[in-house]
């Protein structure tokens, strides 16, 4: 890969969405309540193409029992677990609401429990809330049935359980295996014990081993990033996702704990980016795209290879594009042409509950523009090339017209080696997926009309 410049992070190294959705969530309005998610709902029912698109499922759990100061997620630090069966009894009205509205025994292929921890819930709650989602689900066989696991919450039994109640796909939060890095931001849990209950994971047999890593927090080095990044090497989870940490104490109270002048400065948290990058491509890992990797023998390397990958509210995905309902406190769903969001806070989410309703306070119906530069944008994210005429044939358009002004800002991209444009299309070069989500953000009409982006995490 060619060598990071000076040059190519004064221009590239700016704040930009990560493109899990487009319209990205900022984008969201109140305009959009729970009338339009009705609408959504039935028309997938009764639709001319009802049923036609898969279904996924993402539970959100917002209790930890202690506070991560980088964090930058919806959740609800108590050590009162009495909080998690109110909660379950909600999950399940607004399960049944749904049901209401969609029919009950809806095909699932993928479901994913996050958080706040959902290892948070007991044994006996998680079976609770998986018995409750299969009796108005059909989670078919050979889906992908993933949970996030705080590894100070479990141990090898309580992974046999998670195996039993169904799930097949584990991530364990790491973000860095340095003590004093862990005392930074208040998350301390041994390198042992997570190699101890991956080992336990491969035993039990699940499928794919995920480990989150964090660069750029508080009393990090790129010495001291090199050594977790040997221990994750000698761990070899099947995948990895490493993700750049952004300082904003303005936006996420936590995080006013952290100790500003404890920062890496920038070259550090580049150098750190770029020594991840060759870690892993010499412990033989595929580099995904952005922010994943995975081995070689991996369903989400095989799909990259394979020209299938997607993008996500969870990133990148071997599943084809789906609807998905949220469910939960802050719970993000996508019907069709729309976009919705539940209540943030706990008591709006119970009280929209009581009163018979679904939570959705916000969201979006896409426009026609919308959803071609969705398709342009995932391409470059997923497929890291566009090709004019299967969107001009989808869409109806002449490329190189519509996007004029885009091509022309894609030219100066392309004279610092970031893509390659063609008479047929566009390519992202081997340096550009470093950078890609910056090549995405071209295609952004959003940016475009709003140049701030202060809302964002930086691109490195």
């Amino acid at each position: 890969m060619q060598a990071i410049t000076p040059e190519l992070l004064t221009k590239f190294d700016v704040p930009g969405p990560r493109y899990t959705s487009y319209p990205t969530a900022d984008r969201f309005v109140e305009a959009f309540g729970e009338p339009d998610y009705l609408r959504a709902l039935d028309q997938r029912r009764t639709g001319p193409v009802a049923g036609a698109r898969p279904l996924s499922l993402y539970v959100h759990i917002p209790f930890c029992e202690s506070l991560c100061y980088y964090c930058a997620c919806n959740k609800i630090i108590t050590k009162h677990h009495d909080r998690s069966a109110p909660y379950l009894r909600y999950l399940s009205k607004e399960v049944d609401l749904h049901v209401q509205h969609l029919g009950a025994g809806q095909s699932v292929s993928q479901l994913h429990l996050g958080g706040g921890t959902p290892t948070f819930f007991s044994d006996d709650e998680l079976g609770e809330l998986m018995s409750m989602l299969r009796r108005n689900f059909n989670l078919v066989a050979g889906g992908e049935y993933s949970i996030e696991v705080d590894p100070r919450t479990v141990d090898a039994t309580r992974l046999q359980t998670l195996a039993r109640l169904g799930f097949n796909r584990l991530s364990f939060g790491v973000q860095d295996f340095d003590p004093l890095v862990q005392k930074a931001v208040h998350r301390i849990q041994p390198a042992e014990q997570v190699f101890a209950l991956v080992d336990a994971a491969r035993r039990i047999g699940f499928e794919s081993i995920n480990v989150d890593l964090i660069y750029g927090l508080p009393r990090q080095t790129p010495e001291s990033f090199d050594r977790t990044l040997a221990q994750v090497a000698q761990l070899r989870p099947d995948r990895i996702a490493l993700y750049g940490y952004a300082h904003l104490p303005e936006r996420f109270k936590p995080q006013r704990r952290i100790v500003a002048v404890d920062l890496p400065g920038a070259a550090n948290k580049v150098a750190m980016l770029a020594r991840a990058l060759a870690a892993f491509d010499a412990a033989g890992y595929d580099y995904i795209g952005m922010d994943h990797f995975a081995l070689p023998d991996d369903a989400l390397a095989v799909a990259k290879r394979q020209g299938r990958l997607h993008r996500n509210f969870q990133g990148y995905s071997t599943q084809p594009d789906c609807d998905l309902i949220g469910l939960g406190v802050s719970a993000i769903g996508k019907i069709g042409a729309t976009y919705s969001q539940n209540a943030k806070a706990l008591e709006d989410y119970q009280d929209l509950l009581d009163q018979g309703h679904l939570p959705v306070v916000r969201g979006l119906a896409v426009s026609r523009d919308d959803l071609l530069r969705r398709a342009v944008i995932m391409a470059l994210m997923c497929q890291g090339e566009v090709l004019y005429e299967s969107i001009e044939l989808a869409h109806l358009i002449r490329f190189q017209d519509y996007f004029a002004s885009e091509l022309e800002t894609l030219r100066g991209m392309q004279a610092q080696g970031l893509v390659r444009l063609t008479d047929t299309g566009i390519e992202v070069t081997p340096m550009g997926w470093f950078f890609v989500r910056g090549v995405a953000m071209v295609f952004d009409k959003y940016l475009q009309a709003d140049r701030t982006r202060a809302r964002f995490s930086k691109i490195i």
